[in-house]
């Protein structure tokens, strides 16, 4: 049982963190949807950066994009589970780095899942590339995801929790 000593204002700051980030992917998901439909993709921002609009069945990279039908239900499945995992510790958890970087992966996580369960991939619209090298496309999400592992990863290597 939670207990609500245990919800500090960090935990709300977090769940607000996550809302607006979920926002933020969502929007800027829909914004690029329709850019495309009315101006046609990509569109060149810099010599290095374009916007694109790539629909993703798979993981990370594009990896498992070519699958099976059964692997969209399956990684939105597990990625959900994850999720749970992730906020049953991020309510457990007392460093307000952690809790931030909890909140950046919630809320990157929910919006991909949001995308698998509305249309049935993720939109990428992100795209950098240097002369003949390409970088994954990706999305608000996906960076999201990204700034809260890094910073659980500093938080770790900053302030390591004793191990009893």
């Amino acid at each position: 049982m939670i207990k609500i000593k245990q919800i500090s204002r960090f935990h709300i700051a977090g769940l607000l963190l996550a809302c607006v980030i979920i926002f933020i992917d969502q929007w800027t998901k829909q914004a690029i949807i329709s850019m495309a439909e009315s101006q046609g993709l990509p569109f060149t921002v810099c010599s290095v950066f374009e916007l694109v609009l790539l629909y993703n069945k798979g993981i990370s990279f594009g990896m498992l994009h070519g699958s099976e039908a059964w692997v969209v239900p399956a990684i939105t499945l597990a990625t959900s589970l994850i999720v749970l995992v992730i906020i049953f510790l991020f309510i457990r958890e007392k460093e307000p780095i952690v809790i931030i970087a909890f909140s950046f992966i919630i809320g990157g996580a929910i919006g991909n899942i949001i995308d698998r369960l509305t249309i049935g991939s993720v939109v990428d619209f992100l795209h950098f590339h240097w002369e003949n090298y390409y970088f994954p496309a990706f999305n608000v999400a996906d960076s999201s995801i990204f700034i809260g592992v890094a910073l659980f990863i500093l938080s770790n290597i900053i302030s390591p929790k004793n191990k009893e």
